[in-house]
């Protein structure tokens, strides 16, 4: 391996591993909100319990999300150094813009959102609470909207080779940043829906039946429920998107390679890259197109149109893009099946009353918003090459020129750091689910309903 494909490697990884956690605390911040504010119309106090839970995974899952984004700054320098230099005039200022607009806001009201409760007014914890989450959405939107610049740039000029702003607002508002900000908006969502969901049943099943935790399982499972079919819906619309405006791409995700009509939908294949063709193909007939065309002879384009005459392939590693693609699928289908049937017994049942087998099955798709996000980030990124930024700046372009052994190195230890802070973080967390269920208090705190002047003083139990 060269060090293009190494750094492409690391990068992935850098990137991998720190998607996990904004994808939680995206969701997670208005789902604490949710949380406060049910207990400050209800002055139940199950619903800060529930509150103190959470809001020590959102912490949790923040600092992780913090220091793993700050890795991947130093990769533009270390690693992709051209990446900068041609369009660093208009992802500078969008990265500026996070930083500015959201991060600041996040880190001076999160200390008033975890350490706070007891020492302002109930309506300033309440609003700093308000603060992160919008804090967490407004980075995703500046990411989303250089991402998705990448993926479909206008609104920018070339100038000896460099790329300059010309209408900032063509740049933000690009053809593709509405399709992607929603989905993964949703994503996050559906991440943080089964997150609750999975959770609160490995408390229920290991002796936890306190109202609390059956409250965060009926939130976490409706939650699920209503989102998976609106994911669905934009996952449609985003692919409709993708290919009017990278074919190349779709015709990956979708094996077809030539460009024709009444295109099955494979569920199955093996794609032979060499060869420019499938084996063991197992598909659905005339599916394909009429999902990107709405009629069974709609014509789906071809990988063999995306290759010049010299040989040259200007279409992704179709392996990858078609596999990561039916993996996202294959995770939210099994998603909809679940929170549905999940929602089904909680009307019949209650959440007090579900089957030890539904509680098992939530358990242990606890993670799986991180499976489904991941194969579908692989699914974009990789279906981008041999572009960075598509139609401006190739991938071999921006890479960096420095001997492959060193990027080994590098990579090997991120790697070995990335799988002990995996392990180390779904750990803590089960561990802070178990000491929950078996009744260890979070606190010994008694709320009080929201409209009293302030919040008194108590002493936490840890």
């Amino acid at each position: 391996m060269d060090t293009l494909i190494l750094s492409r490697i690391q990068f992935g990884a850098n990137i991998s591993f720190h998607i996990l956690f904004p994808t939680i605390t995206i969701a997670l911040g208005w789902v604490l909100l949710f949380f406060k504010l049910r207990y400050n119309a209800t002055g139940d106090q199950k619903w800060m319990d529930t509150y103190l839970f959470w809001v020590k995974v959102f912490a949790l899952s923040f600092a992780m999300g913090v220091v793993s984004g700050i890795t991947m700054s130093f990769q533009f320098g270390t690693n992709w150094p051209g990446f900068m230099e041609v369009v660093g005039n208009i992802a500078g200022p969008l990265l500026a813009y996070e930083v500015m607009t959201a991060f600041f806001l996040e880190a001076v009201f999160l200390g008033i959102m975890l350490f706070g409760f007891s020492r302002v007014k109930n309506w300033v914890h309440t609003l700093a609470t308000f603060l992160v989450a919008f804090g967490t959405t407004m980075s995703m939107f500046w990411i989303i909207v250089l991402n998705s610049w990448m993926h479909t740039p206008q609104g920018f000029e070339m100038r000896d080779g460099v790329a300059h702003a010309t209408n900032w607002l063509e740049i933000v508002f690009n053809p593709s940043m509405p399709y992607r900000l929603i989905h993964m908006g949703l994503a996050s969502g559906l991440t943080v829906a089964f997150l609750i969901a999975g959770l609160s049943a490995f408390r229920m099943l290991v002796g936890d039946k306190t109202e609390a935790v059956k409250s965060a399982l009926r939130v976490g499972v409706l939650l699920g429920a209503g989102l998976i079919p609106v994911q669905i819906f934009m996952g449609d619309l985003h692919g409709l998107n993708t290919l009017e405006y990278q074919p190349q791409k779709v015709a990956a995700m979708e094996g077809n390679w030539e460009t024709q009509s009444n295109v099955p939908l494979l569920l199955f294949a093996i794609p032979d890259q060499e060869e420019r063709k499938n084996h063991f193909e197992v598909g659905v007939p005339n599916l394909a197109s009429i999902i990107l065309k709405h009629k069974a002879d709609g014509v789906v384009p071809g990988l063999n149109d995306f290759v010049a005459e010299d040989g040259t392939v200007l279409h992704p590693p179709v392996g990858k893009v078609f596999w990561s693609f039916r993996v996202m699928v294959g995770t939210g289908l099994a998603m909809l099946a679940l929170s549905w049937g999940g929602a089904y017994l909680l009307r019949r049942r209650g959440a007090g009353n579900m089957p030890k087998l539904v509680l098992y099955a939530f358990s242990a798709m606890a993670f799986s918003g991180w499976i489904a996000t991941l194969a579908g980030w692989y699914t974009t990124e990789i279906g981008r090459q041999p572009w960075l930024v598509q139609g401006v700046l190739t991938t071999e372009a921006a890479v960096a020129d420095v001997p492959a052994p060193m990027v080994l190195s590098t990579l090997i230890v991120y790697l070995a750091v990335y799988a002990a802070l995996i392990f180390a973080y779904m750990a803590t967390i089960t561990y802070l689910a178990w000491k929950a269920a078996k009744g260890v208090p979070l606190s010994t705190r008694q709320y009080p309903r929201s409209g009293e002047a302030e919040i008194k003083a108590m002493t936490p139990a840890e």
